[in-house]
């Protein structure tokens, strides 16, 4: 697959965040759901696919009903997630954006934007004081700012959970990273500390995965979330992928050496993430949500091997933005729903042209959406909405601009550019960022209701705020032009050659319509301060509510979510039989893609030489999977075939393999084959295995419902499974065995990495991960230890 496109994140460098952890510990707010009903059958409420941790009375049905979908308010059910950033304060001139002055009832969550990994590995705001904006800045004067005297901090948390307390089904979350602080974090005087942040704390410099610096986080964010009020933790780290340079270039000397343990470091860190929420949840009787905002572009999830985190996610929000900007030439919309076959990056690279790729385009919503939908059910999947706009100046050919060319001749500093775009500035480039001499970068980004200005010809009385002369005027005409198959607007000022990638309520209205229908969960707004309203006292678009409030219409009327990860019905019997795609090559070597898969027979019972494998695999690839070892591997059937203009007609390939006739695969046995496909997918998912002529669902797929049985019985597993509701068996006996055991003892006190193999209660046991303290025979299922039998 060809690397057209490094693709940006919308969460940019803004001013920094000048925020602080207060003095006051273990606080849980008043008027928050507190406890779960006692007598509810927990699992009952567990979303499809969603991991839980062994030995843990998760109190799922604080948050989700008992179809497993989350609970947001009789008018809400889909979500509007809205980031809400803490640097437009007002402090600096410019318009404030505060807690007050957010769509309370249109909305669902919440996402704090941002908390970082400090030089300790902790989620951290920075320090007391009051320039503090998350705890102790404050605007007297302000309507609606006005204090809570009964909370011990100050700041945008104190008026959150203020007016949570008036709304409480809207959840707010805390969200750590983004593009400016993955890598590092902004100082109390603004400086940026190149401290390492997500890549350091969760992998070390030898790619190994760094298991300390991740437990020492994830503690860290429990007790910030039960500090503060928080419902969750949302993490943008940007990005875990193999793919060179990726990710804000001041962070490259950290990511790039660490290229090969990144996806293993943040498969822990969620892993790690996830069971400490659900521990600290069964403690205070409410479940604690955990998100990602995650790439949408084809080009970085083909270096994130199949996600493998989204079993630990509540939900994922993809950041189907920033498809096309200033960082390269192609002009192209910021956030297109579907593909239209001509995007100019993808022709480039000759995307469309090669048979391998099914002529799919892969830098738009829908294709996200699917890549998605592979793994996941569409309610927990939602879809990114940018409330502000990408844009370039001096734009040669194309039509009105759209897929036209346009070329700088020199980058922004620090941008790590030798080549980039030509992107509109002044008046076009409103919330522009900094580069690293302290000079605007280039890039058209403007908050929506600018955009509205402009195409109206207004110049709104703002513009002083931001430095232009109170008698600004505007160069030409920037007309609205629309492309119903992108589902796309953009303004085009033809004297000026500029192009401007917008939204409005048509594309709003379009995107809201495609989530409704297809079951999805929900948008999630980067940011809510882009929307625009009109001021008619004023004669201008300001900050308004006008795209959340259409959403909100929308949704409200909509059906309940998708809730199932399967569109058939899969069995309700489950064996223990593991699937894993690992041994992906890294980078720009990883083209065509092909990890090996691994089974791994964890029954009591052999499985006999042709015994047929099934799985669901996203269309977001073409349906031409295949292997190269004898497997028999092919697509049986497919919801999707050709390319990809105006949209994918269905989520799923499905696909059947066998074991050779020849390869029976014994009880804790395991077999390789190698592996074949063209576009990134999520892990495969919706497994079958068929012993017997009985057809089994599989334990890793953690579908509700199932219960985890040895096949040819309706004999439940001795040991506990997240997927299952039967009693745990009896712990293995020193008698089980001969007295014989040949691996060292387990040591309570002992690291064991992944693949160690000891002895306890006379079984041999092997570790799946690294671990420390955690007794063989006690971790369940799904644990780190695996039965290799009696000794």
């Amino acid at each position: 697959m060809p690397s057209p496109s490094r693709s940006r994140s919308r969460h940019r460098a803004g001013p920094a965040l000048f925020a602080a952890v207060a003095a006051v510990a273990g606080l849980l707010l008043a008027g928050l759901p507190a406890t779960a009903s006692q007598a509810a059958d927990q699992e009952s409420c567990r979303p499809d696919g969603l991991y839980q941790t062994p030995g843990v009375d998760v109190p799922y049905c604080s948050v989700y009903d008992a179809d497993g979908r989350e609970k947001m308010g009789a008018d809400h059910p889909r979500r509007v997630i809205g980031y809400f950033t803490s640097w437009r304060t007002g402090k600096d001139g410019k318009p404030a954006y505060l807690a007050s002055d957010i769509p309370w009832d249109k909305i669902t969550h919440i996402n704090y934007a941002f908390a970082h990994v400090d030089g300790g590995n902790r989620l951290s705001v920075g320090s007391d004081g009051e320039k503090n904006a998350a705890t102790g800045m404050t605007w007297p004067g302000v309507e609606g700012a006005e204090m809570d005297p009964g909370l011990p901090y100050k700041g945008h948390f104190n008026l959150l959970n203020k007016f949570k307390k008036q709304h409480p089904d809207v959840k707010t979350m805390i969200s750590v990273g983004g593009w400016a602080e993955t890598g590092g974090y902004f100082a109390d005087d603004g400086s940026r500390v190149d401290s390492g942040g997500f890549y350091s704390m969760a992998t070390k410099a030898d790619g190994s995965v760094n298991q300390a610096g991740i437990d020492t986080f994830a503690d860290s964010a429990v007790d910030f979330v039960r500090k503060y009020g928080f419902n969750g933790v949302d993490i943008d780290y940007e990005y875990p992928t193999t793919m060179k340079d990726a990710g804000n270039p001041l962070d490259w000397s950290f990511a790039n050496g660490r290229r090969a343990g990144l996806v293993k470091g943040y498969a822990a860190l969620m892993k790690t993430l996830r069971e400490k929420l659900d521990r600290a949840g069964a403690a205070d009787g409410r479940h604690y949500l955990l998100s990602v905002a995650a790439p949408s572009s084809g080009y970085l999830l083909r270096g994130m091997e199949t996600f493998q985190v989204q079993k630990y996610l509540d939900y994922v929000n993809i950041m189907s933005y920033d498809l096309h900007g200033a960082w390269n030439e192609y002009v192209g919309p910021n956030a297109s729903l579907f593909d239209d076959g001509r995007d100019a990056e993808l022709a480039a690279a000759n995307v469309y042209g090669s048979a391998q790729y099914g002529g799919i385009g892969y830098l738009n919503t829908d294709w996200a959406y699917h890549y998605f939908r592979g793994s996941m059910p569409a309610g927990r999947i939602n879809i990114g909405l940018p409330y502000y706009t990408r844009g370039h100046k001096n734009v040669q050919g194309g039509t009105d601009g759209l897929w036209g060319r346009a070329s700088a001749s020199t980058c922004p500093a620090g941008s790590g550019l030798t080549k980039c775009g030509d992107g509109a500035v002044g008046i076009d480039n409103l919330w522009h960022d900094l580069d690293t001499n302290g000079k605007e970068s280039p890039a058209g980004s403007n908050p929506m209701w600018h955009a509205k200005n402009l195409e109206k010809g207004i110049v709104g009385d703002y513009v002083t705020d931001y430095g232009f002369p109170a008698d600004t005027k505007l160069t030409g005409t920037y007309a609205r032009k629309y492309d119903s198959t992108l589902v796309a607007p953009w303004l085009w000022n033809a004297e000026k050659k500029v192009f401007l990638s917008t939204e409005d309520e048509q594309s709003v209205g379009a995107k809201a319509d495609y989530v409704a229908d297809r079951g999805i969960g929900g948008a999630m707004i980067w940011e809510l301060a882009g929307d625009y309203g009109w001021n008619a006292a004023k004669g201008q678009y300001e900050m308004g509510d006008t795209l959340t409030s259409l959403m909100y219409d929308t949704f409200r009327s909509a059906a309940p979510y998708g809730a199932k990860k399967s569109d058939a019905d899969l069995p309700v019997r489950a064996v223990d039989v593991d699937v894993e795609f690992t041994d992906f090559k890294l980078g720009d070597s990883n083209y065509p893609i092909t990890p090996k898969l691994r089974i791994t027979n964890n029954t009591r019972t052999a499985l006999p030489g042709g015994t047929e494998f099934q799985f669901d695999y996203g269309t977001s690839a073409p349906g031409n999977a295949s292997d190269q070892s004898g497997f028999g591997t092919k697509v049986i059937h497919s919801d999707h075939t050709g390319g990809n203009a105006g949209g994918l007609k269905g989520d799923f390939h499905r696909v059947s393999l066998k074991l050779p006739a020849w390869q029976s695969l014994a009880p804790g046995a395991t077999v390789d084959l190698a592996f074949n496909y063209y576009l990134p997918v999520s892990t495969p998912s919706n497994w079958t295995v068929t012993i017997g002529g009985t057809a089994y669902a599989l334990a890793g797929d953690l579908a509700r419902g199932t219960t985890v049985v040895d096949p040819g019985t309706q004999t439940p597993t001795p040991t506990p499974t997240p997927t299952g509701t039967e009693s745990p068996g009896p712990s293995p006996s020193p008698t089980d065995g001969t007295g014989q055991c040949t691996a060292p003892a387990w040591d309570t006190a002992s690291s064991y990495g992944g693949g160690t193999t000891v002895s306890h209660q006379g079984h041999t046991w092997k570790s799946k991960w690294w671990t420390k303290g955690e007794e063989p025979g006690t971790t369940g299922e799904w644990g780190v230890w695996q039965d290799l039998g009696a000794c």
